[in-house]
C-alpha cells in the first residue's frame, strides 16, 4: 500500500491514519511458511514540527511447530514500528540514514516498511511453552505427554564400579 503524505507535509500537527492487510503467506523462513493468515497493519503518520513520524503495528497469528516437542501450535505476533520519514537525507553517509524511510514523490511504501519489520522480528526458535520437556533422545516419546521408558545409559567413567555391582 502506498500512502500519499503530500497533504500533511506542509501542516505541522497533521495526522494521516492508515489500516490495511498484507499477504505474507509466501515468505519462507528456514524452509517453513509460518504466516498463514493476513497481517493486520494499523497506524498513523504525524507531522511533528516538520518531521514526519510513522507509528504503527503489524499483527498476525503464526502457525509454527515447537522446536522441542515437534507439536504444531499457534502463536500471536505483534510488531511495533516507529520510524522517521523524510523526503531526503542530507548526510547519506551517516548510520542514522538507515533509520529514516525516504519518500518517493511524496508517498511511502507501507508494504515494504512493515514486511521488513515482520521479517526482522521473526523468531528463529519457537517453543510451545517455556516448560516444554521436548522429546526423549532415545525413544522419541513426547516427554510432556508421557514418561520415557528408556533405561539410562551408565556413565562410562563408572563402568568398573558397575561391574562390581553385577557380581
Amino acid at each position: 500500500m502506498r500512502l500519499d503524505l503530500r497533504s500533511i507535509i506542509p501542516v505541522p500537527g497533521a495526522k494521516l491514519p492508515f489500516s490495511f492487510q498484507m499477504d505474507l503467506t509466501s515468505l519462507d523462513f528456514f524452509g517453513e511458511k509460518p504466516i498463514t493468515r493476513p497481517v493486520e497493519v494499523k497506524g498513523e503518520v504525524r507531522n511533528m514540527a516538520g518531521a514526519l513520524l510513522l507509528e504503527g503495528e503489524a499483527s498476525t497469528v503464526l502457525d509454527v511447530v515447537c522446536d522441542r516437542c515437534l507439536k504444531p501450535f499457534s502463536q500471536e505476533m505483534h510488531v511495533p514500528v516507529e520510524t522517521l520519514v523524510a523526503e531526503s537525507v542530507e548526510n547519506a553517509d551517516s548510520d542514522e540514514g538507515d533509520e529514516i524511510v525516504l519518500l518517493e514523490d511524496g508517498q511511502i511504501d507501507l508494504d515494504a516498511v512493515f514486511e521488513t519489520a515482520v521479517v526482522l522480528a521473526m523468531d528463529v526458535k519457537h517453543v510451545c511453552s517455556e516448560d516444554c520437556k521436548g522429546l526423549c533422545p532415545g525413544c522419541g516419546v513426547n516427554l510432556n505427554e508421557e514418561a520415557c521408558k528408556c533405561r539410562p545409559e551408565p556413565d562410562p567413567r563408572f563402568a568398573a564400579l558397575a561391574q562390581l555391582l553385577d557380581k
